[in-house]
């Protein structure tokens, strides 16, 4: 991923403050109706030791022409198929939520498919995919998907009142959670990179033995970390998640 790729001409990935050279890649992936912008302040946060990136997803922002996908194995193959092309350099993954799902899928592709690993996997809001609940949220109403990310706390209140990026929120959003619906998980043996989960204490979507359970996922190094907060605790405790990702990585053995 060179310097002349990680730019917003590349669909697929932006570079809000680029660090240092040769630096590791740290890959941000998006939550269910997400897109990279929400990743600002972390990138600009990390970029003075690592080059944090954030992943745009189809259908949204400066994407917003392009269809959504509504199948996360199809996703995981098109992610998988951009950051294959930085496969020689070492890179690291951090998602939420459904981006934390997104990230473990591409992990495996990685493993699967060129027989290598990112350094350290970054798992944060997310049960572990063999922990599943049937949510069901009602997706032909936006009121009802209005009421979720309210619960969630995911959106800001003021883009809510506003009717015109209310329009372009509702599109992704129902597009993440059909996939999320029908996500399965399909058991494969675990990965073998270090899994780092965290989670908020107060998080309506993930107990703290779900956000566990990843430890069954992998043979590497795992941690957990219990912050403060909900399901967006990341949003509320960007110093300590930043911190916290930086001293995680600094103790990663980075390939020689």
């Amino acid at each position: 991923m060179s310097s002349e790729t990680a730019t917003e001409s590349d669909r697929w990935i932006r570079s809000y403050l680029p660090g240092p050279a040769e630096a590791l890649h740290l890959v941000h992936f998006p939550h269910a109706g997400g897109s990279a912008s929400y990743y600002r302040p972390f990138c600009t946060s990390l970029s003075d030791r690592f080059n944090a990136l954030a992943l745009q997803y189809p259908g949204r922002q400066d994407r917003r022409d392009e269809p959504c996908v509504t199948d996360l194995h199809v996703l995981a193959d098109l992610v998988f198929d951009r950051l294959r092309q930085c496969a020689d350099r070492p890179m690291a993954f951090f998602g939420h939520s459904m981006g934390a799902l997104l990230a473990f899928e591409v992990t495996r592709r990685f493993e699967r498919e060129l027989n290598t690993s990112p350094v350290a996997l970054f798992l944060s809001g997310r049960r572990a995919p063999s922990r599943h609940r049937d949510e069901n949220v009602d997706l032909s109403s936006n009121e009802s998907l209005l009421a979720e990310i309210r619960e969630l706390s995911g959106t800001d209140p003021r883009l809510l009142g506003d009717d015109e990026m209310l329009e372009m929120i509702m599109e992704p959003l129902r597009a993440d959670y059909r996939a999320l619906g029908a996500y399965r998980f399909v058991p494969q043996p675990p990965v073998r990179c270090p899994v780092t989960v965290l989670t908020g204490a107060d998080d309506p979507r993930t107990a703290r033995d779900e956000a566990a359970a990843w430890q069954e996922h992998t043979t590497g190094d795992f941690a957990l970390r219990v912050f403060p907060g909900g399901h967006f605790f990341i949003s509320e405790n960007v110093a300590d998640v930043t911190g916290f990702v930086a001293e995680r990585l600094s103790a990663v053995p980075l390939p020689g």
